[in-house]
């Protein structure tokens, strides 16, 4: 994207998350001015350090709590907002997860609309689309919707489409100028800033580091975390955008083909990298003692096929091949020590 002139300030939610160290890096890259919360300020020389912004802005507050959002969103013109909780394995109920998600969204949207911000741009998932559906094999576009109470959902899928439907149906009964659209991306890989960076990664990682004895048949549609932070602040600047969704993923992947990207393209560094498909009774059996596992059993088998046409057609948004993204992802993070064993 172009550096263009700062027509204000941009709020980043959960500024210490994968996708919006990215987004940060563009934003500030293009001449905007940047603040960024944190749950926890501990971290600001580490996280200003690896996003490389030095003078970048942090301040406190927590999706669970009222506290700092009204400070936070002073002189503020645009808010992306990228925080939402993403677990490592299934929680012991849905409320360690929807509740955040969906309260925490609310709280973010009634403060943003209290301090007269112009559009908040929220961050998604394909989770809120493609999910607890029954029937073949089909194509998903904005218009669909994950049926959270449908048997194979779970927390992290529920939280998804739970948080987004009350965005919307609160932009709905709310009186004002505030724009909001949504963007709802796939399974976001690519290069780390540093040693903290999304759970979307733990596939590749583990791959590289021969952790897993083989390929499950899981897939997932692309995303570039590059790409990602692009279509935000796409949507963030373009004209009416009020309701909007954008999916943005690029191509579905099975495990297996991913590993064979890695080998192909890697060629001795992927040599820990299986590329035998386990059968679903052996993903099924250890599932009875890994809960990150259990957690996917749903998944096995099926395919989400990700139409981002209109993304494409609106934004001029168009992502990277997903070859290259899932060898940068690698690359990365052998780069920065974090592939067990390498």
């Amino acid at each position: 994207m172009a550096r263009r002139r700062s027509e204000g300030q941009v709020l980043v939610t959960g500024a210490s998350g994968y996708i919006a160290g990215f987004v940060i890096k563009q934003l500030a890259a293009n001449g905007w001015q940047v603040r960024g919360t944190m749950r926890n300020l501990a971290r600001i020389d580490e996280l200003q350090r690896s996003i490389g912004a030095p003078d970048l802005e942090l301040v406190a507050a927590d999706l669970s709590s009222d506290a700092g959002w009204a400070e936070a969103m002073k002189g503020v013109t645009y808010v992306l907002h990228i925080a939402s909780p993403i677990p490592l394995s299934e929680p012991r109920s849905d409320d360690e997860l929807v509740r955040p998600a969906r309260e925490g969204t609310l709280r973010v949207l009634k403060a943003a609309h209290d301090a007269g911000v112009k559009r908040v741009v929220m961050t998604s998932s394909v989770a809120a689309v493609a999910y607890g559906m029954d029937g073949d094999l089909k194509v998903f576009t904005e218009l669909d919707w994950t049926d959270p109470n449908h048997r194979d959902t779970y927390a992290y899928v529920r939280s998804k489409v739970i948080a987004e439907r009350a965005a919307r149906d609160w932009m709905k009964v709310t009186r004002g100028a505030m724009q909001f659209c949504t963007i709802n991306p796939g399974a976001v890989l690519g290069p780390v800033l540093g040693r903290d960076f999304s759970a979307s990664l733990e596939v590749v990682r583990k791959l590289m580091g021969g952790e897993l004895p083989g390929c499950p048949r899981l897939g997932f549609p692309i995303v570039d975390v590059r790409d990602v932070a692009d279509i935000h602040i796409r949507a963030m600047t373009a004209p009416n955008m009020n309701g909007e969704r954008f999916l943005a993923a690029g191509k579905f992947l099975w495990m297996k083909e991913i590993a064979q990207i890695l080998k192909r393209r890697l060629g001795p560094r992927a040599s820990n990298v299986p590329t035998r498909e386990l059968p679903d009774f052996l993903v099924r059996l250890s599932a009875l003692f890994d809960p990150t596992v259990k957690m996917v059993l749903p998944e096995l088998g099926k395919a989400r096929i990700i139409d981002a046409s209109h993304a494409r057609d609106t934004l001029g948004w168009v992502a990277r091949p997903v070859e290259d993204t899932i060898v940068d992802c690698a690359e990365s993070l052998l780069a920065a020590g974090l592939v067990k064993g390498m």
